[in-house]
């Protein structure tokens, strides 16, 4: 069980990773306003990264991706540290995790039924945090503080 534990941990690390840096990517779309950063025939992310709905507080979403995907990989880098994270941590992922996917479902319907369009790189952040939060359900049920190595 350890390994198997271990296992989703890596998994975790390599999907916060990947929306990291996807999430990157769509604020330096934002930041630049460059047309050109979309993928041509494959949805309309230009005019969904320049929508209302694309900032919050003047604060672009993709930001706020971008912060959740550093928490989660930074509370799997240190949850060894202490044994208050070690209690936690599995309880904490899932919480990102499933604020990230609760968020990313009302940005989705935002897209599909209010703008009419999407964004391929919104839809790759969207699946990136669902799995996320598959694999923290996953861990949570398994969860043994002493097995988080």
């Amino acid at each position: 069980m350890k390994i198997r534990v271990e296992k989703l941990r890596l998994f975790l690390i390599a999907g916060s990773i990947i929306g990291f840096l996807d999430a990157l990517y769509l604020t330096w779309m934002k930041i630049t306003n460059n047309p050109r950063m979309c993928i041509q025939g494959l949805g309309d992310c230009f005019t969904v990264d320049t929508s209302k709905y694309s900032e919050i507080a003047g604060i672009p979403v993709a930001v706020l991706g971008a912060a959740a995907y550093i928490c989660l990989f930074l509370i799997l880098i240190v949850e060894n540290r202490s044994d208050f994270l070690k209690s936690n941590s599995a309880l904490f992922i899932f919480g990102i995790t499933l604020s990230g996917t609760l968020f990313s479902a009302y940005l989705t319907y935002i897209e599909l039924f209010v703008l009419r369009t999407i964004c391929p790189f919104c839809v790759v952040s969207a699946i990136t945090m669902l799995i996320l939060l598959v694999i923290s359900i996953i861990r949570l049920i398994k969860y043994q503080p002493e097995n988080i190595t």
